[in-house]
């Protein structure tokens, strides 16, 4: 009996928590806070080009330190220059090749040694190969899942803990919506970013348990963004699907930043595609053609060799 009374006392804290939280993000939504990143050290990976360029120049017109990772040292020099440009106390450019365990510590201790603990780590690096299943080599398997998940790891393991020691930071991964829903010939891709998506929010999980209520965690799920990594890639439904521009996605990430949310999905609607799971068979196999998840790389040219600028999201 007793059980059961504080069962139903934990029920009904829960729902009033839940309308008093559901409230409270309704203010916050409409209201103007957001958090300042002025001088905070902001390292980004995949930074060379697309996306994590333009997070760069984002952080830059804030008043950041940027801490830029990315195999393609031209490119990143270039971002480096763009974001001093618009105004970047600070940038520090570093080749990294995030698919290697122990070039992301090596080149994760110089970070710590010349520039400091970081505050806010964006793992943005990925890669698409753009093949069936059959097609895929063994090496396009392993450098995908080392590159678009492993990293993840092998970062946070570098700078978390100085973030759990002072309880304070920001883990953000740009993930896809392909997180949500599978599509043809991204078999490798759809599975990394799926890994992706289940780390960090379990992660996120195990930090507020853990108390540690000061380190943030952001997961992004953007669609198909304007990149040459997409190259021939066509959306069958634009008007549901359109393909995303990189300014456009880099803003609406480092908005979801400030503003401390946990995911950040786009378009906003995509987020329903995880209904899939409540309807039949043939059903989820009927919207997932019209939708033009069968024909998304139909005309893919193939992903560039390591090392080109089109390597990086």
């Amino acid at each position: 009996m007793k059980s059961m009374l504080r069962s139903l006392f934990d029920t009904i804290e829960v729902l009033l928590r839940f309308l008093y939280y559901s409230l409270e993000e309704l203010i916050l939504k409409f209201s103007c806070y957001k958090k300042n990143v002025a001088g905070k050290i902001v390292l980004i990976t995949g930074s060379a080009n697309g996306i994590g360029r333009e997070l760069a120049i984002q952080f830059a017109r804030l008043g950041s330190i940027l801490v830029l990772w990315d195999i393609d040292e031209e490119g990143n020099n270039e971002t480096g220059e763009l974001a001093k440009a618009n105004g970047a106390l600070a940038v520090c450019a570093y080749r990294c090749d995030v698919g290697k365990r122990e070039e992301i510590y090596a080149v994760a201790e110089q970070v710590r040694r010349e520039v400091g603990d970081v505050d806010i780590l964006i793992n943005n690096a990925g890669i698409l190969k753009g093949k069936t299943f059959l097609d895929l080599s063994d090496s396009d398997l392993e450098e995908t899942l080392d590159v678009n998940t492993a990293s993840h790891f092998w970062t946070c393991k570098a700078f978390l803990p100085a973030m759990v020691a002072r309880n304070e930071g920001h883990l953000v991964t740009t993930a896809s919506v392909s997180s949500l829903v599978g599509s043809n010939k991204l078999t490798a891709t759809t599975a990394s970013k799926y890994a992706t998506f289940g780390f960090m929010e379990a992660l996120a999980f195990e930090l507020q348990d853990a108390g540690k209520k000061g380190i943030q965690t952001t997961i992004v799920c953007p669609y198909l963004v304007d990149t040459e990594l997409i190259t021939g890639a066509q959306t069958l439904r634009e008007f549901f699907f359109p393909i995303l521009d990189a300014g456009y996605v880099a803003k609406e990430m480092v908005d979801a930043i400030l503003k401390e949310k946990l995911y950040l999905v786009l378009p906003s609607y995509a987020r329903l595609l995880v209904l899939k799971i409540f309807f039949p068979k043939k059903i989820v196999y009927l919207l997932a053609e019209y939708l033009g998840l069968f024909r998304l790389f139909d005309h893919f040219r193939g992903e560039p060799k390591r090392g080109q600028k089109t390597k990086e999201n």
